[in-house]
């Protein structure tokens, strides 16, 4: 059995670290790089880094920063926000990840993910899924919709059928993130994750929600997830990655241990 990971998410806007809720009200709290480094040194077994208004204001990522947590971490890293092509793919992995993650360009234009899959590789390609909880219907059976460009944009695709396409297409990761729970400390949205987990037979991670251990705990035996990725919790000092991973070993999870 593969460990389950805890992976620290930095959310970046204009060069630093911001958290926000429900994709709304961000506050900068800090330096991305000094914050990577501290969690690569508190056992996080990867790092994800996001630049938020990238593909909303149609840019590219800063790279400038991405070059600096590179430097600072030896874990894998995974990086996303506005990357629309496999050129910016490969901007990216020269800049330092070992992943990309593909989310508002991937809706719009699905080929990004088996085009990135065949250059790099489907285990360097991750798709990002924002998803919103909406009433059943006959286009969103599933009550999940997805929504792109930072919680924006309502696209009309059920999540579990997104998600299946994504694994057609050569995704080697799902990270699922609800935005009705993201940033509220109240837990990860476990009938998503659970529902997508069953859906696909590649690795999930759940997103959004993290409050405290137990929810890291949940997402993992609960809903099945291979990743619990936290941000809120360990930006601000409420917990540290040990905390977090002793919680989980405690209770049955095997997580790896560097101490």
């Amino acid at each position: 059995m593969l460990s389950k990971r805890v992976i620290p998410c930095l959310d970046v806007r204009e060069g630093r670290l911001t958290k926000g809720i429900k994709f709304s009200g961000n506050e900068n709290i800090g330096d991305p790089v000094k914050s990577a480094r501290r969690y690569y040194e508190e056992g996080a077994d990867e790092i994800v880094f996001y630049d938020i208004t990238a593909s909303a204001e149609a840019r590219g990522i800063f790279l400038d920063v991405v070059e600096r947590v590179a430097e600072q971490i030896f874990i894998p890293f995974t990086v996303g926000g506005g990357i629309s092509d496999v050129a910016q793919m490969r901007d990216v992995l020269l800049a330092g990840a070992e992943k990309v993650s593909v989310n508002s360009a991937a809706v719009q234009n699905p080929g990004i993910i088996s085009e990135g899959a065949e250059a790099f590789g489907s285990q360097a390609i991750v798709v990002g899924m924002d998803v919103l909880a909406v009433p059943v219907s006959a286009d969103i059976p599933s009550g999940f919709e997805i929504v792109i460009h930072g919680g924006r944009k309502r696209m009309g695709i059920d999540a579990l059928a997104w998600a299946k396409r994504c694994q057609d297409l050569g995704a080697g990761e799902l990270c699922v993130n609800s935005i009705d729970a993201d940033g509220t400390k109240d837990g990860y949205e476990l009938t998503l994750t659970k529902a997508v987990v069953q859906a696909v037979s590649i690795p999930v991670i759940a997103s959004g929600g993290a409050g405290e251990p137990r929810h890291m705990y949940e997402a993992v035996s609960r809903g099945g997830a291979a990743a619990a990725l936290i941000a809120s919790i360990v930006h601000y000092g409420t917990y540290t990655i040990r905390d977090c991973k002793e919680y989980m070993a405690n209770r049955g999870a095997k997580v790896r241990l560097t101490w």
